[in-house]
């Protein structure tokens, strides 16, 4: 058996709301959309299909910044919070939810 690569997918109650916010909070470009909304972030394919968000798993969107800080002021403008950065390992940790609640990392390499 070979695997390959799919996708990473969140459940959201509300596509077009959740449509709205990744497009308008993240910038993110919608790649197409019929039952599910389908999202390309540097060649990888991220879904948001409808359904009741609350899995226990630990799976996160995660996405790279420059600067943590800029990134963290752009989505207090657009009315998103997000947590103070935390220094890790390796790097600078910031997260804010969509409004399903689902969590999203923004990442700053050290």
């Amino acid at each position: 058996m070979r695997y390959r690569f799919d996708a990473v997918f969140y459940y959201v109650r509300d596509l077009d709301r959740a449509v709205k916010f990744y497009e308008n909070a993240l910038g993110l470009k919608l790649k197409s959309r019929d039952f599910v909304a389908r999202f390309e972030i540097d060649g990888v394919l991220f879904e948001l299909i409808p359904g009741e968000p609350g899995g226990r798993g630990n799976a996160r969107l995660c996405l790279a910044v420059d600067d943590i800080e800029a990134a963290r002021r752009e989505l207090e403008a657009k009315g998103v919070p997000a947590s103070p950065a935390e220094r890790k390992f390796n790097g600078l940790l910031a997260t804010f939810r969509d409004p399903d609640g689902n969590e999203i990392c923004l990442w700053q390499y050290a």
